[in-house]
């Protein structure tokens, strides 16, 4: 299984961490492309480090770049394959930088973007304690066929609150994947919020940033 690293931000206020901000890059990009993330949020979260890991594989398609797994068909089936395979990888890392930090589950948020929306959602949702939550930026909920739905649900061990956005004019994942997955998550009794942002691609825009900041200040408010 490949050990996963990538850049990091100590919380702003140079204290010891009392939260954990994932950053999960999409497809032929890398930990450095989310980082920049952290520092946009550090006001929102003062007290909480920021990670972004680089992905396991070499990007096919982008020499210097990474990828959760291989995306070639752009299809259901190989979304499904692919999150199943990246999964045990990405599970190891976050139990290795609560460790690290000396935190729990529940001041953990995953944040990710296209692919790594697909791994924030798929690893969230099969945490053995659940995150506090998790942001998913031009992603999809990746499901299988129908005939393994049963094994699918049973594999959903925690039920974080989800944010979710998307662009309506976005050319990659087409922007019906919103409302397609908010329907998934809440049919599995999962809290999901959704905001289609209008006029972008795919990307993050300052809308998106300001709900994703105040979403993660709400479900990592400092403990009392």
């Amino acid at each position: 299984m490949p050990m996963l690293d990538g850049p990091r931000l100590a919380p702003a206020s140079g204290g010891p961490a009392d939260a954990l901000v994932v950053l999960l890059h999409g497809y032929g990009a890398d930990g450095r492309d989310l980082i920049e993330l952290g520092e946009l949020w550090a006001s929102f979260l003062p007290g909480a480090a920021f990670v972004a890991p680089h992905a396991p594989e070499p990007c096919a398609v982008a020499p210097v770049g990474r990828q959760w797994f291989g995306y070639v068909e752009r299809d259901d089936r190989e979304r499904w394959i692919g999150v199943q395979g990246a999964h045990p990888a990405l599970d190891a890392f976050l139990d290795a930088e609560l460790a690290r930090l000396g935190l729990v589950d529940s001041r953990l948020a995953l944040v990710g973007f296209s692919q790594g929306t697909m791994m924030a959602l798929h690893t969230g949702l099969r945490r053995a304690a659940a995150p506090a939550g998790i942001v998913g930026f031009s992603g999809i909920h990746v499901v299988p066929g129908e005939r393994e739905f049963e094994a699918f649900d049973a594999a959903i061990t925690s039920r974080p609150p989800v944010l979710l956005i998307h662009g309506d004019r976005d050319e990659v994942i087409p922007p019906q994947a919103l409302p397609r997955a908010m329907e998934s998550l809440e049919s599995r009794g999962i809290a999901v919020r959704g905001h289609l942002s209008n006029g972008l691609g795919h990307g993050i825009d300052q809308t998106g940033l300001l709900l994703a900041g105040n979403f993660l200040n709400e479900i990592l408010a400092p403990p009392r």
